[in-house]
Order: C-alpha cells, then structure tokens, then sequence
C-alpha cells in the first residue's frame, strides 16, 4: 500500500444499497480504499447504528475487517446530536440527563472504537433551543464536550467535533471558541464544506472559515454541495436537503481548500500523529443521492464518482493520498 499520510476513508453505508456489512467492504475494497467510517450496518439481523452493535456484532466486524483487509478510520457516532437544554423547541431532537448521557452513550461509543481498533470519534455540538442565538449557549456547549473529551483521552480516542447547521458549533468562528473553551488535546475539528452551503454561505466564505479551523483541524468531511436559498443563522430543515455533487462541482471552495489544506498539511499532520493516528483521514460522505439529518446515500456507483472526483482534486493540488497497489495485495 502507497505510504502517504493523507489517507481516504468514507462512510462505508453509503456505497451499499441495502447496508450490509458486505455491500460495504466489497464496495470499498474494490473502489481501493483501506480505512472505513462505520455508521450504519446490517451484519446479519437489520440495518443498526454503529452505537447499537452488540458484542457478537462487533466479533463478526472485525472478522469481516479482517477478511477484507480494511480499517476503521472512525466511529460516525451520532454524539452531541441532541438538544442541550431540555426545553421544546418544536424540533423531534431528544434530551438525554447529562451524567446520564456521559454513562450510556459516550462510554459506548469509547468502548466501541476501542473494541474496532479506531481511533477517531466523530460527533456534534449540540443542539441549542431552535431560533435562538447559538452564541449564547457556546459555555454551556463546552462544558459538556469537555466530560466527553475526557472520557475519549481515557481510552486512547480523539474527539472530532463537525461544523453542521443547526447545532451550537454551526460555523467555524463558533467550532473555534467551543473548541478553545474545551481546552483539551483529545477535541479537534472536523471540516464540512456542504453543511456551511446549506446554511447559505459563499464559496468565499466557506474558504476563509476553513482557514480558521485549520490550527485545530483533525480530519477532513468531504462533502459538496450546490448554492441554497437558506438564511445565514436560520434554522435549516435537513430532511429537505437535496443537490449534493461530487467535490468540485459545489459551492464548497474544495479545489481552493486543498491548495490551502497542503499548505499547511505538515502541522496539521503532525496534530494526527500526537494522538497515535497514522496520518489526515479525508472522509467522503457525498449524499449524492440524497441527505439527512443522520445520513445519506450515494450507492456503489455514486460512490465511486465521489472517489474519483476527489482524487482528481488532489491531483490537481498536487496532494499525495493512500489507496491500495500492486504491493499490498501481493504482500
């Protein structure tokens, strides 16, 4: 396998038509990718969450792993994707008691990845009361993420926190200030271009916020997205979401963040390897048949395009990245 430090990854369910764990390792493996995010799977009894595997379930995922000689980059936990006061608000999003939440579902999610030898949690800022200023509630956001960075350094994991509408850390000035009241090595930021689109920002913005995240970022979404009608600071209905493209082909600003993204790769790179990780992960999450608020679809053949899409960004950029070769298959 090519040694470089940028490494390709995705969300393994949405190559797979009906989710199962091996339309999703066939679908990755033929494609040449070596890591996976594990968010959705069918091993045999329906489609479940990562978070709701049992012990049997995950033996037979990492036996799966194993025979398709693929790696789990990261967890696509749901974590932090809840409301953080308990208050209605008119939205379906659920209140968990915080010690509550911390017990049953972060320690999961630690247990979990440790049990996958991953190293990564991805998860959310919260939810804060729809319609209200997320500014307010940046203090009361860090304070929980703080417990759940603690709980993910306990067990060898880091912490990424994605920039998505709706959520207390929607935009990259509030991610950063979440980020700096956390004060914990084990929290970073993971980039989005799409979800800043969908909340109506510009392709200039979107570069310059990603220029902000850059001296905490941890991992790379790679996600387009074309121009919306949405409202800066406006409550965005994601089930409504549609018009996801291949990377490039949006509003995102991806060819021009990758040129910025190289600059800067040894320092963000060495970021990766203090936390025990064997380089950048680029994730592809392209719903390019569709997103939601937990998810999205792309199918093997949209997958495949993404894939194809971003490497030729990264060609363009002059940006080295891992896929499987010749020696690691005869190896």
């Amino acid at each position: 396998m090519a040694n470089c430090e940028l490494i390709l990854s995705g969300f393994a369910d949405e190559a797979a038509n009906e989710k199962t764990i091996d339309q999703q390792f066939v679908a990755f493996s033929s494609l040449g990718l070596s890591h996976l995010s594990l968010r959705f799977i069918d091993v045999g009894w329906g489609i479940k969450n990562v978070m709701d595997l049992n012990g049997d379930e995950l033996d037979l995922v990492r036996t799966k792993l194993d025979e398709y000689d693929l790696k789990i980059s990261s967890i696509g936990s749901p974590i932090g994707k809840t409301k953080l006061l308990d208050v209605t608000d008119g939205t379906t999003n659920t209140f968990f008691d915080p010690q509550e939440y911390l017990d049953d579902h972060v320690l999961r999610a630690c247990k979990i990845a440790n049990t996958l030898d991953c190293k990564l949690l991805r998860g959310f800022s919260f939810y804060h009361p729809k319609n209200e200023d997320p500014f307010q509630f940046i203090e009361q956001s860090a304070h929980r993420l703080k417990e759940i960075a603690e709980a993910c350094d306990d067990h060898g994991l880091t912490f990424g926190l994605e920039v998505e509408a709706n959520l207390v850390g929607q935009n990259a000035d509030i991610l950063n200030q979440i980020k700096s009241a956390v004060n914990h090595d084990a929290v970073v930021l993971i980039f989005d271009g799409a979800n800043l689109v969908t909340q109506g920002y510009s392709k200039a913005d979107i570069i310059k916020q990603y220029s902000t995240m850059q001296d905490g970022l941890g991992w790379l979404h790679i996600k387009d997205h074309l121009s919306t009608d949405a409202t800066i600071g406006k409550y965005v209905d994601e089930e409504r979401l549609h018009d996801f493209v291949p990377a490039g082909e949006g509003e995102s600003g991806y060819p021009e963040i990758l040129v910025e993204f190289k600059k800067n790769f040894e320092s963000i790179l060495a970021r990766a390897k203090q936390r025990g990780l064997p380089g950048i992960f680029a994730d592809l999450e392209p719903h390019l048949r569709g997103g939601g608020q937990f998810g999205g679809f792309s199918g093997p053949d949209g997958f495949g395009v993404a894939v194809r899409s971003f490497c030729n960004l990264c060609d363009e950029a002059g940006i080295d990245y891992q896929l499987r070769d010749f020696q690691s298959l005869s190896s």
